[in-house]
């Protein structure tokens, strides 16, 4: 599934009113996640810029004076957004910009069926809950340090994040993540890693023996057969008479003693 990510900055706030679109930022994705592919453009408005506008984007008439007129770049835009379903915050703004400069530019207008709209996704999740660009940003951890004013690509591609995160695929991408496990291919060697420094031992070789005797006393039908060796089973009988014994008691010397005196 393609989706386009757009924002836009324009001179004011109804182009009704004679107001235009005077930058584009587009991020696309595939099945929730960014290719790298964005389309971004300035356009010259053809008149002049509100200081309240300026003060939003920064964007001055000097600056646009020599970038392309919108009708110029249409062509080029149709075809980044090509059938796409498009996502904007408060889209309706958006797109009632989008389709003005394409109406004036001889394109058809792209339907309200094709517009997700991230502010009324935020609404339903987070109802009571500031949810401009930059709250959803700090909700989200989203890095937004660079905003320092709006950019239609910036915003976008922060706009792609937040929308990842509203519709919970950021979760779905992590567990696709862990559950892939790169494919074997017979007969290529595996490569194990080696720790930088060995784990200490745990078991010392009196543990060994102590387990090596009780081994010895479960008989010859014992499941531990199975892991321990005949050998290995051997000395544990041979340290379990030795025990036994009364040489290998721990009075075993003056038995014999009194053994000899009587």
């Amino acid at each position: 599934m393609r989706e386009i990510v757009f924002d836009t900055e324009t001179t004011g706030l109804d182009p009704l009113q004679g107001d235009r679109l005077v930058e584009i930022g587009c991020v696309e994705l595939v099945n929730r996640f960014p290719t790298g592919r964005t389309f971004h453009c300035y356009f010259n408005p053809e008149r002049d810029m509100p200081e309240a506008a300026r003060e939003i984007h920064g964007l001055t008439v000097e600056f646009l004076n020599d970038k392309p007129r919108f009708a110029e770049r249409a062509e080029e835009i149709v075809a980044f957004l090509g059938d796409a379903r498009l996502v904007a915050h408060n889209a309706v703004f958006d797109l009632t910009f989008l389709n003005a400069e394409l109406e004036r530019a001889g394109h058809a207008l792209v339907s309200r069926d094709r517009i997700v709209d991230t502010l009324l996704l935020a609404r339903r999740k987070h109802a009571g809950a500031p949810n401009r660009l930059d709250d959803l940003c700090v909700r989200y951890a989203i890095d937004n340090s660079r905003r320092t004013k709006h950019g239609a690509l910036l915003d976008a591609e922060l706009l792609a994040e937040v929308y990842i995160e509203l519709i919970g695929a950021r979760q779905a991408q992590l567990v696709l993540s862990q559950a892939a496990a790169p494919a074997l291919t017979a007969g290529a060697p595996i490569i194990l890693r080696e720790r930088p420094l060995p784990l200490p031992e745990r078991i010392s070789a009196e543990d060994r023996a102590e387990h090596r005797r009780f081994v010895a006393t479960l008989g010859d039908n014992a499941i531990w057969l199975d892991y321990v060796s005949l050998g290995q089973v051997s000395l544990g009988r041979a340290a379990l008479a030795a025990t036994d014994s009364p040489m290998g008691s721990p009075n075993a010397g003056d038995t014999a003693r009194r053994s000899r005196s009587g």
